[in-house]
């Protein structure tokens, strides 16, 4: 009898890949001399580090500069880089500096893990994305180096740079300023050198791959952009400009922008319309924001960045494709028009589906979280905010009111794990998830008759 040969789709490569990278990180971390304890940490808190690393998250149950060595600084990092790069495009950066080639089935994982619609030059998005990624995060680091040595000297300093610059390029929220007294970037809320520079990092993380390469390919020309790449930008622009008055508005009277000028007011408000996509620094700890700024938050983190990037998220190419089908929808236009160019409904259908699973999704670990922490002292405010942070893979924490920590290292071991689980899904992915799960079916060529429901 012939034996049916079992393999793994590109989408069940995705998600087995981030497991296993997850694995790894957690066994690293819990050895004793990763800690400057010199104890052994908890296997729950390590892999929950692991998790957040790996998802480019950021929420942490111990301080990453006091809790870790040197070491455990530099596994977070590489679990960082490769969950920034993608685990596909890790393996095939590997792969290639090894001279080893690629198969059709690690080929069409890279394809889903970068966003990229065909197969031919592969290598080529591969390199770029490599290169890409240095000389962006190389620049960051010099530029933050100039503060941070200043500060810190030479050796501290130049780690400093290095650390935030990768984790800012990759959207993850891990910082290094508790071994300093800091508390995230709160030190460098009105210093524009820090400030922009950081920011600049989170946007171009999380605009994504192929929307970089893109613009290189038509030389900066707009109107020869693909129309992803329309979308994104024009999109992200709209959301951080929005966003950034909308911060000023509501934040303008905050005591704790009390007596500031307006171009520090401005810095601010860049820097909070700015992190919620999706790297979890914070400038103004989001603990004093506003119970407007609070919802505003939400709605960002909700939203990500772009496909194919860093950020996490819905996407903003979800969030375009759903508000493109209300409007077209409430004009009773037929197709689905953006610019001079039409989109299919399937394409509609699957954003309305990631909308939904998120949605639903971010309500039940809500509503599980605070069915848990029901005497923990942890508020349905906190609970949605961090459930919300850990699958838009943000970062972000609250603290609640009477605490010094936050959220995240209040957390009962029930909680953690519901919350690794929405970092894992928000960072593969609830498409790739589904997928990875789902088994193949031939379309019937039978359909059953259509009949209708009243809505709205």
């Amino acid at each position: 009898m012939k034996v049916k040969k079992f393999r793994l789709s590109e989408w069940q490569v995705l998600a087995v890949g981030y497991l296993i990278v997850i694995l790894i990180g957690s066994v690293l971390l819990i050895f004793p001399f990763a800690t400057r304890e010199g104890e052994s940490t908890n296997y729950l808190n390590a892999l929950f580090t692991s998790v957040s690393a790996t998802c480019v998250t950021g929420l942490v149950p111990y301080d990453t500069g006091t809790h870790w060595t040197l070491y455990g600084q530099i596994v977070i990092l590489l679990l960082i880089q490769t969950g920034g790069l993608g685990f596909m495009t890790f393996v095939s950066t590997v792969l290639m500096v090894l001279g080893r080639g690629m198969g059709m089935g690690g080929r069409s994982a890279l394809m889903a893990s970068a966003g990229a619609r065909k197969q031919s030059g592969i290598y080529s998005l591969v390199r770029r994305i490599t290169i890409g990624t240095l000389i962006f995060e190389i620049v960051g680091a010099a530029l933050l180096a100039i503060r941070f040595v200043g500060d810190f000297g030479w050796a501290q300093g130049i780690w400093f740079a290095i650390f935030h610059s990768i984790t800012a390029f990759c959207n993850a929220g891990f910082d290094l300023m508790g071994m300093v007294g800091g508390a995230s970037l709160s030190n460098y809320a009105f210093d524009p050198l820090v400030n922009l520079t950081i920011c600049c990092l989170i946007i171009l993380g999380g605009l994504g791959f192929c929307v970089w390469g893109d613009v290189l390919d038509c030389r900066f020309r707009f109107n020869k952009f693909q129309l992803n790449t329309k979308t994104v930008l024009t999109v992200s622009g709209i959301i951080l400009v929005l966003s950034t008055v909308l911060f000023m508005a509501f934040e303008w009277n905050n005591p704790y922008l009390a007596g500031r000028n307006f171009g520090e007011k401005l810095l601010v408000s860049i820097f909070n319309a700015t992190t919620p996509r999706t790297a979890g620094f914070y400038a103004m700890n989001p603990s004093n924001l506003s119970d407007s700024g609070y919802l505003l938050t939400i709605v960002l983190m909700f939203i990500g960045g772009g496909t194919g990037s860093t950020a996490g998220g819905i996407k903003v190419g979800t969030f375009a494709v759903i508000m493109m089908g209300m409007f077209g929808v409430f004009r009773g236009n037929r197709d689905i028009n953006i610019g001079k160019k039409r989109i299919e409904y399937s394409l509609l259908s699957q954003a309305l589906a990631i909308f939904a699973a998120c949605l639903m999704l971010a309500i039940l670990a809500t509503l599980s979280v605070c069915a848990i922490e029901a005497n923990s002292g942890i508020t349905f405010k906190e609970s949605l905010f961090e459930c919300v942070s850990a699958l838009g893979t943000v970062g972000l924490s609250l603290t609640p009111e009477g605490q010094t920590t936050s959220t995240t290292a209040m957390l009962s071991a029930g909680s953690k794990v519901i919350i690794m689980l929405l970092m894992y899904a928000g960072r593969a992915g609830i498409l790739t998830l589904a997928f990875a799960v789902a088994k193949k079916r031939k379309a019937s060529e039978i359909r059953k008759p259509v009949d209708t429901l009243l809505i709205g």
